[in-house]
């Protein structure tokens, strides 16, 4: 820490200045403050002015009153001095920091005895002139939020405990979990002097529709409240009273000429109470809460079993994808991709697979959106392209007559990430493989963006002779006039389109449709791929419609790459 003058704010060296104020943003929300914004910037630069004296000092004494100012002021968590020590570690010597560390600890330990000694003698008032009273006014303080004045989390407890306890044979009981959505951006941009104002007056709102129809209404954290309905005659009940909670909180409010507006999202929890737990409740309401999130924010999303189980299964998932691929879990397998018109082998399409010691082997369709959520796809995408390009040069070496073309799916995340091109790159450079016999599928989302770094990137990708596909085309919303201005070299019908082909009774619309994709496309000289092809009619009629490639259980299951068809047709295997 640089030295600085303990006079004005102007005076205030600027290094100290910005101490003062990440200090002072690490543990703000530590504690209750009852101070303004202004109040707070002053002290914790004379706190930092303090504090650098007593370092150029190696005054350990000095720095012991700087910690127990911080309690002074109501800053007395443990989570306050951590953050404070996580600060000011980088320029503090071991001594001042334990000097502080143990003026804090002192200040603390007395102002638990302050506290304790207030108590004894607001008790002994309270039983001498006014018992009563005071024992109720200590109740309320301890059981109801003091921003808002609503039911604290210690007295939803109850509440909903007494509910389930008194609930008789035959009733049910419903929760709601409600969390106000970006309200952070409004503590972040106008302060949370602003923040508070605008929670008392949403408090209200909800008190209104909720109190009025019997209902309890707690806050149980910074933006976060939860309604109990007892005696509930089905989830229509719950889902009324959160649209009106929707509808009463989207509503503007003004404060000091600014006009604020929050969304909310809401989590609902409908059953019989019989046998039903508190934590249980809240939990299963909370995570419900989140999949409204997930699905939009600002509605809400009534609790599902099914889907419940998948988001656990999810989250478990999450911690087990971390170390999978360092533990060689992961395995690759190929399906052949065959020439409609000879029938031959023209490549196969990489697919991966996860063999979990315990669970199984676990579905992409499971593990690959929570690897694209938690980031995991980019490094296990990165081991995909790789493994796949050398499985694919390693075909080329022992039959170097007969070129093929490796598949690769890339995710949407994937390809936002800067480092794709050079990935593409690594994985050609160190398989030998020609660019012209690497295919990376992708889906329509990521195509649909005309500007940025995901086409930018694909440009990029073309020039360098790779080839695009889009994969399942025809579910999304792209057309064909669109995508002849970017680098797509093909297209994978989505298997959906098998469906009108699989019979010879069929109605012949699905066949049409996929025919003109086909002249289409081939007009815009872009190769068209079936996937989901099982039977030879299904492969002659894809043939005669002029479909390039065909993938299918007709050609092969997925297979290890040793198993990969290299001599023969895949259909006459």
């Amino acid at each position: 820490m640089a030295g600085a003058d303990s006079g004005s704010d102007a005076a205030l060296d600027p290094a100290l200045a910005q101490l003062a104020r990440q200090w002072l943003a690490a543990v703000r929300q530590t504690s209750y403050l009852d101070l303004t914004a202004d109040a707070l910037q002053r002290f914790f630069e004379e706190q930092t002015v303090r504090l650098t004296g007593a370092l150029q000092q190696g005054d350990a004494a000095a720095a012991a009153e700087v910690g127990a100012a911080l309690v002074s002021v109501g800053l007395n968590s443990p989570e306050a001095l951590q953050r404070s020590i996580g600060v000011l570690m980088p320029s503090a010597t071991g001594e001042v920091l334990g000097g502080f560390a143990a003026g804090f600890a002192r200040a603390e330990r007395q102002k638990i005895l302050d506290d304790q000694e207030r108590i004894r003698r607001a008790w002994t008032r309270a039983l001498t002139d006014a018992e009563h009273s005071l024992q109720r006014e200590l109740h309320h303080q301890a059981h109801h939020d003091p921003l808002t004045g609503l039911p604290n989390r210690v007295l939803l407890y109850g509440h909903l405990g007494e509910a389930l306890r008194e609930a008789g044979d035959g009733a049910r009981i419903g929760v709601c979990f409600l969390d106000l959505d970006e309200f952070k951006t409004i503590n972040d941009t106008l302060g949370h002097g602003y923040g508070d104002q605008l929670l008392v007056a949403l408090a209200d709102r909800l008190r209104g529709c909720v109190n009025a129809a019997g209902h309890f209404v707690a806050r149980v954290g910074g933006d976060e409240f939860v309604v109990v309905v007892r005696e509930t005659k089905g989830p229509d009940e719950l889902t009324e009273l959160a649209e009106a909670m929707l509808e009463a909180l989207r509503r503007p409010v003004r404060l000091d000429g600014h006009e604020l507006a929050v969304s909310a999202s809401i989590g609902i929890v409908e059953q019989p109470a019989a046998g039903a737990d508190p934590e249980e409740l809240l939990r299963a309401a909370d995570a419900t809460l989140y999949l409204a999130k997930a699905d939009g924010r600002a509605r809400y999303a009534v609790f599902d079993a099914q889907r419940n189980a998948q988001q656990l299964l999810q989250y478990g998932l999450t911690g087990r994808l971390a170390g999978a691929l360092d533990r060689g879990e992961f395995e690759l397998v190929y399906q052949p991709l065959v020439g409609l018109a000879d029938n031959r082998l023209h490549g196969a399409e990489a697919l991966l697979r996860w063999r979990h010691p315990e669970l199984g082997t676990v579905s992409p369709n499971t593990f690959i959106p929570v690897a694209e959520q938690s980031g995991m796809i980019l490094p296990l995408g990165r081991w995909v392209l790789r493994e796949s390009c050398l499985a694919a040069a390693a075909w080329q070496r022992s039959h170097p007559g007969h070129p093929l073309l490796i598949s690769v799916n890339v995710s949407p995340r994937q390809c936002s990430d800067p480092r794709l091109l050079d990935d593409v790159r690594a994985a050609l450079a160190e398989s030998g493989l020609e660019p012209a016999n690497l295919q990376l599928e992708l889906t329509e989302t990521v195509l649909m963006q005309e500007t940025g770094r995901p086409v930018q990137t694909l440009r990029q990708l073309a020039d360098l002779g790779v080839r695009i596909v889009i994969d399942d085309f025809g579910i999304g919303y792209s057309n064909l006039a669109y995508l002849r201005h970017l680098p797509v070299h093909g297209l994978k019908l989505a298997g959906a389109f098998m469906a009108g082909i699989r019979k010879l009774e069929s109605d012949h619309v699905d066949e049409q449709i996929v025919e003109t994709v086909i002249r289409l496309a081939h007009t815009l000289q872009m190769t068209v791929t079936a996937e989901g092809i099982e039977t030879a009619d299904q492969a002659a009629r894809l043939a005669a419609l002029g479909c390039d490639l065909g993938q299918g259980w007709h050609f092969g299951r997925p297979m290890e790459p040793a198993r990969i068809p290299l001599t023969r047709s895949p259909a006459s295997t």
